[in-house]
């Protein structure tokens, strides 16, 4: 039996645990691990769909759910023309999304996820009419595994963002060494065929954004979006430069004559094109470091895309020949133009150093018809 001192003690030594449980909670830091764990345990619940085999990559978020916001949309567009202005801050914008790689999905799921996508990779929102019209242009060729990570996570960070627009993967078709630069050329003049954008995004297809506040929308002056990539350390690696994500507006881009064509192979093209913006009388704009973050897959170096040699010798003359080479001299021939549910697939013959070659011959068939035409 105990003694009625010892209940004493046992009493006084409870109430002391309860207080001090008390001020553990009161706490800021324990508050935060708290809110960490409840976090831990909904992730689950937050990560996109996943097949058996864990081989491909996709892109989650540690702080929620990439797609969270979208609930809040209508699942209809509304009808007639009498829809007011998006917000110029939209209610859908999170900020920072930490962004790592997963798992297994597949490009019908990302379709699944985006009901709001229409035929070709457009969007618009469906409550409101959006302020900005900005086209998404993808150097590209034979990175399909890139591309679907990247659709999934930059449909609905533009969604959030209220914007009127529209995707389109510029295809390099043949083996020929690659030119990133030529092919945002192809991309602008084609983009603009179909629809009066106002803002061009050329964007690298390994890098994805990690804050939405980094608004996929034009300035005064060109932007540079990819301002803090994590491969160099978040933070910007030299002051020109212009490499990754990109954004100019169509008279940004008539000012300094496009891109320039004769850069086949890695490097060299985004430091002539940070030239072109000084030459023409512009200036970089740029989001914070904060802000401007951006996640690079990792891949090796792509066949067909080896280091430039020329590079250096070319920068050096780019004081020269800025007026001569770039949109004013792009030559190139579109083979196909293929509208996918969630983008624009437009392959395109850009030639080689030596030049386009001239169009293949009609099919026999096809060329005795046009014979017979004429007489």
């Amino acid at each position: 039996m105990f003694s009625f001192q010892s209940k004493k003690i046992y009493l006084f030594m409870f109430l002391g645990i309860q207080l001090v449980v008390i001020a553990l909670f009161s706490r800021e830091a324990y508050k935060k691990s708290v809110t960490y764990f409840i976090h831990i345990l909904r992730k689950d619940n937050a990560s996109i769909p996943t097949g058996r085999n864990q081989t491909s990559t996709a892109v989650v978020a540690n702080g929620g759910d990439v797609y969270a916001n979208l609930s809040r949309l209508s699942k209809a567009h509304s009808q007639g023309e009498n829809l007011t202005y998006c917000p110029k801050t939209s209610p859908l914008i999170v900020g920072r999304i930490n962004v790592r790689i997963h798992s297994n999905f597949t490009m019908q799921e990302v379709q699944r996820k985006n009901p709001l996508v229409v035929r070709g990779g457009r969007y618009r929102p469906p409550d409101c009419e959006a302020r900005h019209r900005t086209a998404i242009i993808i150097p590209y060729r034979d990175r399909e595994h890139h591309l679907k990570v990247l659709l999934y996570f930059l449909h609905p960070f533009l969604q959030r963002q209220q914007l009127n627009y529209g995707f389109y993967v510029i295809h390099q078709a043949g083996n020929y060494t690659f030119n990133r630069a030529k092919l945002m050329n192809v991309g602008f003049r084609e983009a603009m065929k179909e629809e009066d954008w106002d803002c061009l995004f050329f964007h690298d297809v390994d890098l994805i954004p990690e804050d939405d506040r980094n608004t996929y929308m034009c300035d005064t002056n060109p932007k540079h979006a990819a301002i803090a990539m994590d491969k160099f350390g978040y933070k910007l690696p030299y002051k020109m430069y212009f490499g990754g994500v990109s954004a100019l507006s169509p008279l940004h881009y008539l000012k300094m004559n496009g891109f320039p064509n004769n850069y086949w192979g890695w490097g060299g093209e985004d430091d002539d094109i940070g030239v072109r913006v000084s030459l023409a009388g512009m200036s970089i704009s740029r989001p914070s470091l904060k802000v401007g973050r951006y996640k690079m897959i990792k891949h090796k170096l792509d066949k067909g895309n080896d280091v430039n040699p020329k590079r250096f010798n070319m920068l050096a003359k780019t004081r020269q020949t800025w007026k001569q080479d770039g949109m004013n001299t792009v030559e190139y021939r579109v083979i196909s133009r293929e509208y996918h549910p969630l983008y624009t697939n437009i392959t395109v013959d850009i030639g080689t150093e030596a030049g386009l070659p001239p169009p293949p011959p009609p099919p026999p068939k096809a060329a005795a018809m046009s014979a017979t035409q004429k007489v």
